[in-house]
């Protein structure tokens, strides 16, 4: 059976608006817009651009998400989301233990919460270095099931990892994936994702939304690039098991 099959093809995509001002996100709304319904709003733009760069993609008819990563004493997280409760951004990230997570479930209002369950830039040897032995499926699933458990709506996860999480904890919970890479360049190794996939693969193996920057930034016709990939999802959707 399909995923949350009401999303609109357009909102699938959420581009990663990684840019240094408020001018070139707007730019690249307007440019975008026709074809992409959603973006994310990260640390660099955010800090660049505050508040106002979210009322001028809402102001488009555009949905966000604000990818901030909360992580800090519970207080702090929820004093911090119900900041952000009142501005019209539809997902928030938090990166957390149970504590962190619960407070900004606390807060949220109609925001969805996302948890993070481990960076696509991190590979095994991170794990290992942060002095855990356990593999990184064993990882995600741990960190996927306390957030589950402690409220959250849905998590932030590798393509790689989604297959495992809908096996193992099933529906009623939205799947973000970044590291998404076009399909021709899912092996090109040329940039600091590890755990990447393709638009299709992700979305086939359970993914809701696919998170995508980079790839459609540096391509020279970026609304063509979008349409491929959303050709891409459509037949991930079309591949998922119990169609």
């Amino acid at each position: 059976m399909e995923h949350h099959p009401d999303i609109p093809l357009a909102e699938r995509i959420i581009f990663a608006l990684d840019v240094d001002s408020a001018a070139e996100a707007e730019q690249w709304v307007d440019r975008l817009g026709p074809r992409v319904h959603f973006y994310k709003v990260g640390l660099q733009l955010f800090l660049a651009g505050g508040f106002p760069v979210i009322d001028m993609i809402r102001s488009r008819g555009h949905k966000v998400m604000v990818d901030l990563k909360f992580f800090d004493i519970p207080e702090t997280v929820e004093r911090a989301v119900r900041t952000l409760r009142d501005k019209g951004a539809t997902f928030l990230t938090v990166h957390g233990n149970d504590p962190i997570v619960k407070a900004a479930c606390a807060a949220r209002g109609d925001m969805k919460v996302l948890a993070v369950t481990l960076l696509t830039s991190f590979d095994q040897s991170d794990l290992e270095d942060m002095g855990l032995t356990c593999g990184i499926e064993e990882f995600v699933l741990h960190r996927a099931r306390k957030a589950l458990r402690a409220g959250c709506d849905g998590l932030v996860s590798s393509g790689l990892e989604a297959d495992a999480i809908r096996r193992e904890l099933g529906e009623g919970f939205l799947i973000v994936t970044p590291g998404i890479r076009p399909g021709a360049n899912v092996e090109d190794g040329s940039d600091d994702q590890k755990r990447i996939a393709t638009a299709q693969q992700a979305i086939a193996s359970g993914a809701d939304y696919v998170v995508v920057g980079r790839p459609i930034r540096n391509h020279p016709d970026p609304l063509a690039l979008v349409a491929a990939m959303q050709e891409e999802i459509a037949r991930g959707l079309t591949a998922r098991p119990g169609r």
